[in-house]
């Protein structure tokens, strides 16, 4: 069997523009510019920037995936 795994597309180093956090989400705006923002900052502003935003990348689902336990 061939299983690809596809990275995230957000990274440990992308980090939310408004207070420093790791990213969860990026949003692409018309202009091209694309905005980072945590799961926080990211549910204050949702309601305003997704109707404008030409994509959103939303991985705040990686916050509730359980870390797997090391074999004891």
């Amino acid at each position: 069997m061939n299983a690809t795994m596809t990275a995230p597309a957000l990274a440990a180093t992308d980090r939310c523009d408004r207070c420093n956090a790791q990213a969860y989400v990026r949003v692409v705006l018309p202009g091209g510019s694309d905005l980072l923002f945590c799961s926080h900052h990211w549910n204050d502003h949702e309601g305003v920037l997704r109707p404008q935003a030409v994509e959103v990348v939303d991985e705040t689902h990686r916050l509730l995936t359980p870390i797997a336990s090391s074999p004891e």
